[in-house]
């Protein structure tokens, strides 16, 4: 069946960079914006992330949380593709750990990818958006930027500091074209909790329950979001927190 998107949906000539691009929600990103037409930097700490390099798809191998790699990354599209219109700041890690168990390194360690690494995305991005007239930057924060579950501590925090740039790129840079939104998944069925439980599809799926429409996000939920987002269709969005958690936080 031929899908017919709204005209303003079309990312077509758009230039985009997805970090943590290698698998879950960063690789469904890449996907659906590639198929509306944008040409994708994909960058990731997973080596792995080089098996999506293509005519429209450059790749880069890097620690978001390295001021060098925001650098080399967002040089990366003007390089390859000639400008910058789209940030989709994905990369990010999570832990489930009580406030009392946590240690300095845990928490500077979380900070640096999810807080860190969006600032230093932003900024770089911001610059060359401002020399552009202009483009849309997505950041993906959680629902535990505004509500509260226990053993979130540094999760919660990290993912609260990003809906709060968003909102600040927003307004500074609004008068130069630049929009900043942020989507807040809710419980989605991807492999990062890995290391952490047995099963991690397995035990974020049987949240379900939860969640007034049956069931867990799937990675290609969150980037329809996303997509939208980067897009024309939003022209008028920005600083908004969208949520995108099957109404749980309408419980």
């Amino acid at each position: 069946m031929t899908v017919i998107r709204p005209q303003g949906w079309d990312l077509s000539g758009k230039v985009a960079v997805v970090t943590g691009a290698a698998r879950g929600i960063g690789l469904a990103a890449v996907n659906m914006l590639r198929e509306r037409g944008a040409r994708i930097v994909a960058s990731d700490v997973n080596p792995s992330v080089a098996e999506l390099a293509a005519a429209d798809i450059a790749t880069f191998c890097g620690d978001v949380a390295d001021e060098a790699t925001a650098l080399r990354t967002i040089a990366l599209a003007i390089e390859r593709f000639g400008a910058l219109d789209i940030l989709v700041n994905n990369a990010g890690r999570t832990m489930n750990r009580a406030l009392i168990d946590m240690s300095v390194a845990d928490w500077d360690e979380i900070m640096a990818v999810n807080a860190r690494g969006n600032f230093l995305h932003s900024r770089e991005a911001v610059k060359v958006m401002i020399g552009q007239g202009g483009g849309a930057i997505v950041n993906v924060a959680s629902i535990v930027s505004s509500v509260g579950m226990k053993d979130t501590a540094v999760y919660a925090a990290s993912k609260g500091a990003i809906a709060q740039l968003t909102k600040v790129i927003a307004v500074e840079y609004g008068a130069h074209g630049i929009r900043a939104n942020a989507v807040a998944p809710g419980v989605v069925e991807t492999d990062i909790l890995d290391g952490i439980v047995e099963d991690s599809r397995g035990t974020l799926a049987s949240y379900g329950s939860a969640h007034p429409i049956g069931r867990v996000a799937q990675p290609n939920d969150i980037a329809e979001v996303i997509a939208f987002l980067a897009s024309p269709a939003s022209a008028v969005m920005t600083g908004a927190l969208v949520m995108a958690d099957g109404g749980y936080t309408a419980i």
